[in-house]
C-alpha cells in the first residue's frame, strides 16, 4: 500500500503573529468574513488583533457570529448565504473546532450550490473562498485539516465533509488567546488533540510521516500533564499544546480517525458530552482493545507518554476527567450499532466488530 502526506496549509507561529504578518491577509481580498462564535473572540483578544490588521490594511469585514457548539448543517447555510449577502473575497475563522468547522462549508457554500441531501457525499468543484484560520483552543486542529464536521439532524450524528479544497491558505497561532481558557475546555481540548495523535497511529493510512508528527504531539501534550491537572499551566506550556494540535491535526489530514471518533459522536449528539471528552472517555478503553492484536504499535504510543501500562494511561485520564458520565446498556447497544456502520471502522489497524464495540463502552464506563 502506498503512502503520501499532503497538508498545503501556511502556518505562522507565535506571539502577535497575526499583525507581524499583516501582509499574508492583505493579499486574500478586499473584504473578509470573520466566521466567530458570540463571546470568547470578543474576550481573549483575538477578534481585536484581526480587525486592527484589516483596518490598518485598508481592508473591509463583516462578522458572522451565530457559530454555536457543534454546528449544524443550518448554520452553514445561513453563514454562507450572509457571505454572498456580503460580497466577501475570503474568510477568517476565529475559534475552536466548532467556528473552525463552519467556516469550511461556509467557504465552501458561499461558491457552490450544493443541495442539503447531497452535502456529504464528497462530491465538489474546485471553487471555495480562501481561508485563514486562528485556532483559540488547542485541540481540533482543524486549521490544518480538509475536514468540516458539522452536527447532521437528519442522520442524529456528526458528520464530515471532506475535501482537500477546504484546506485553510493561512493558520495563525498564537498561545495567548489561551490564556483564560477554563480547566475543562483546556483538558478537554488537549486530549481531542491526544486522540487524533494515537487514532492517527492506530489507523491503517498511518505512514512513516504521520507517524513521526504523531509521537512529537503525544510527548508535548504527555509533557503537560501535570500542569493540565493542577491547573498550573504557563504560557510556554499553552505554545506546546497548540503546537501539539496542529501536529494532530496535520496527522489525522491524512490518516483519518477510527472508531474512538464514531463511538464518540454518540456521546456527544445524544448526551451533550464534549467531543474531546468523549474521545478521552473511550481512548485507554480502545488502546486496550488494539493492544490484544498489535501490542508492539501500542507500546510505541505508551512509550511516547513515558507509561508501560494502558491501565497507566487510564488513571491518567480518570484523573484529568474527573468523574464519568452515566450510560445504560440499552444506550450502549444504540450507540454501538450506529459506529459500526461509519467509515471509521474500517480505517482501524485492529478492526473492531459490534461486540467489541459494546465492550469497549461498558469498559469505559466501568460497566
Amino acid at each position: 500500500m502506498n503512502k503520501f502526506y499532503h497538508m498545503p496549509t501556511k502556518i505562522i507561529m507565535g506571539d502577535n503573529c497575526i499583525a507581524g504578518s499583516s501582509g499574508l491577509l492583505a493579499a486574500m481580498g478586499a473584504k473578509a468574513l470573520i466566521v466567530t462564535g458570540r463571546h470568547s473572540a470578543r474576550i481573549n483578544g483575538s477578534l481585536e488583533d484581526v480587525t486592527a490588521v484589516l483596518t490598518s490594511n485598508n481592508q473591509q469585514y463583516v462578522i458572522f457570529d451565530k457559530v454555536m457548539a457543534n454546528p449544524t448543517v443550518e448554520c452553514a447555510y445561513e453563514g454562507a448565504a450572509f457571505a454572498r449577502e456580503n460580497s466577501v473575497d475570503f474568510v477568517i475563522a476565529i475559534g475552536g473546532g466548532s467556528p473552525m468547522d463552519a467556516a469550511k462549508a461556509i467557504a465552501l457554500l458561499a461558491k457552490q450550490d450544493i443541495k442539503e441531501e447531497v452535502l456529504f457525499s464528497g462530491s465538489y468543484a474546485q471553487e471555495v473562498l480562501p481561508m485563514a484560520f486562528i485556532p483559540t483552543t488547542a485541540g481540533t486542529g482543524s486549521e490544518v485539516t480538509q475536514y468540516s464536521i458539522l452536527t447532521n439532524h437528519k442522520a442524529q450524528t456528526k458528520t464530515s465533509i471532506a475535501s482537500p479544497v477546504l484546506f485553510p491558505k493561512l493558520a495563525f497561532l498564537d498561545a495567548r488567546y489561551m490564556a483564560a481558557l477554563s480547566p475543562s475546555t483546556t483538558v478537554n481540548t488537549a486530549i481531542d488533540a491526544l486522540s487524533h495523535s494515537v487514532e492517527g497511529m492506530l489507523s491503517v493510512r498511518a505512514g512513516t510521516i504521520s507517524d513521526s508528527l504523531a509521537m512529537e504531539s503525544i510527548r508535548l501534550i504527555s509533557s503537560c500533564f501535570g500542569a493540565m491537572q493542577a491547573n498550573s499551566l504557563e504560557h510556554n506550556m499553552r505554545e506546546k499544546l497548540l503546537y501539539a494540535s496542529t501536529l494532530g491535526g496535520m496527522v489525522i489530514a491524512n490518516t483519518g480517525t477510527t472508531a474512538v471518533h464514531s463511538m464518540g459522536y454518540s456521546l456527544t449528539y445524544y448526551r451533550d458530552v464534549d467531543h474531546g471528552r468523549a474521545n478521552g472517555l473511550l481512548l485507554a478503553a480502545f488502546l486496550a482493545f488494539v493492544e490484544k492484536s498489535l501490542p508492539e504499535r501500542v507500546k510505541t504510543i505508551l512509550d511516547c507518554m513515558g507509561l508501560k501500562q494502558v491501565e497507566e494511561f487510564s488513571a491518567l485520564l480518570d484523573g484529568l476527567l474527573g468523574e464519568k458520565e452515566t450510560i445504560s446498556a440499552q444506550e450502549i447497544d444504540s450507540y454501538s450499532a450506529r459506529a459500526i456502520n461509519t467509515k471509521n471502522i474500517s480505517n482501524c489497524i485492529a478492526v473492531p466488530g459490534q461486540e467489541d464495540l459494546v465492550k469497549i463502552f461498558r469498559d469505559s464506563f466501568r460497566m
